[in-house]
């Protein structure tokens, strides 16, 4: 490479713990949705069995929401944290 050319892609991305940051993040996200989507999904169904009535179905379909949804919100909510965290102290030191 000579000397005035610039390479074809940022230094930044070439670095391998920025590359498996950034997926953490974007898997992060997508957890969060999907996460916040069947606890959205628990609440419907709950407001849904309450107008209509209880049976064990619905009883178990709202369980089973809420422990999918916080079994995905737990860790993305704290990996979410962390990933922020190492972006932030990156940018503190000037990386």
């Amino acid at each position: 490479m000579a000397a005035d050319e610039k390479p074809t892609t940022p230094p930044a991305t070439q670095d391998p713990v920025l590359i498996k940051r950034a997926k953490i993040a974007r898997w992060t996200l997508v957890a969060n949705r999907v996460g916040y989507l069947f606890m959205a999904l628990a609440i419907a169904l709950f407001v849904i069995a309450f107008a209509v009535g209880f049976n064990s179905t619905m009883a178990t379909l709202v369980i089973i929401s809420l422990l999918i949804g916080s079994a995905l919100l737990a860790p993305s909510i704290i990996v979410g944290y962390a990933v922020k965290a190492a972006y932030q102290d990156d940018h503190e030191r000037g990386l």
